[in-house]
């Protein structure tokens, strides 16, 4: 898995705050319990010995070692059950001095037999949908949403075939190799949902998701160019780093000579780093020649497969319904 790397650290860190408070907050109830109920800290002594006096047995012969071993579980039985009773008489719970840890498996630990827990996957996914900017759209636009009943006659078909395609475009990402994809249509046509859909089951695999408007993306090249962010902040490392870049709303942007050779150089640098890039925008083909230079336009319909979006837009549609 590729994990975005400040998440990774961040999330590494968490977890091992988590574990060691878990341990801290156990020793805590313990110790109130040795105050409050005398007997169990004469019993807790009593348990924590039981590794010494193993070793005693052990160091007295192999003969009738395990029965001297046996013997000892018995009493070790004897006293936690003894433990238990007085705790529950004073109204504590039995456990109430074990380590409780949010994941039980992992023990707050993120890893779980040398591989990484669940609970720690889920953590960094749920840090993934943060980092990349989808975090709102997700919750409704994903594939299970989208809905097809917008679209009829060719257009269903052709949003049939678009749809399938961009499933298994995110279902069979792996990072290895780079698959670039250009939406182009009107607004409403669904290309920010499946936009939204790739970048969740991209995000759930485990990689590294930006998803940014265009314009956003141009405005933190040039406040880095032009020395308008806080010394050693960097926003835009993630934008040519990530597993994956989602640039929406391409040609929304104020044109100028520096937004142009800023598109080139990020499309440029990610094709020569062999990374992923979904690109969407409003404006057809005849525009984008015209708006961008040759030089990022043959990259666009060179290195991009096109997925033309179709149809009625859906936002108006969603109202007559209503």
């Amino acid at each position: 898995m590729a994990y975005n790397s400040e998440n990774y650290k961040r999330i590494a860190a968490e977890f091992k705050d988590k574990n060691l408070r878990a341990k801290q907050a156990a020793e805590l109830r313990r110790a109130e319990l040795h105050e409050r109920l005398p007997e169990v800290a004469e019993i807790d002594r009593a348990l924590s010995a039981t590794g010494l006096r193993i070793l005693r047995e052990a160091t007295k012969g192999r003969e009738g070692l395990d029965e001297r071993i046996r013997r000892l579980e018995e009493s070790n039985g004897l006293l936690l059950e003894a433990r238990r009773e007085i705790l529950r008489s004073a109204g504590y719970p039995e456990d109430y001095s074990s380590v409780k840890y949010e994941c039980e498996e992992c023990m707050d630990t993120g890893y779980l037999g040398g591989k990484m827990c669940k609970c720690m996957r889920r953590a960094l996914t749920l840090a993934g949908y943060e980092s990349s900017g989808v975090m709102r759209l997700i919750e409704k636009q994903n594939f299970t949403t989208f809905d097809l009943s917008y679209y009829t006659g060719a257009d269903r078909v052709n949003m049939e075939k678009i749809f399938a395609y961009t499933k298994r475009y995110a279902e069979s990402f792996d990072g290895t190799k780079m698959r670039n994809l250009l939406f182009i249509g009107t607004t409403g046509l669904g290309k920010t949902h499946l936009s939204s859909a790739i970048a969740k089951a991209v995000i759930d695999k485990g990689f590294d998701v930006v998803y940014e408007s265009a314009q956003k993306i141009f405005s933190d090249f040039e406040a880095e160019k032009f020395g308008r962010v806080p010394q050693g902040e960097n926003r835009t490392a993630r934008y040519l780093s990530c597993d994956l870049l989602i640039m929406d709303d391409l040609g929304t942007e104020m044109q100028s000579q520096f937004t142009v050779s800023c598109l080139y150089n990020l499309i440029n640098s990610r094709i020569i780093a062999e990374k992923s890039m979904i690109i969407s925008t409003n404006i057809d083909r005849n525009e984008l020649l015209e708006i961008y230079s040759n030089r990022i336009t043959s990259r666009l319909f060179g290195e991009f497969q096109t997925c033309l979006f179709t149809g009625k837009d859906i936002r108006s549609q969603k109202r007559l319904r209503k």
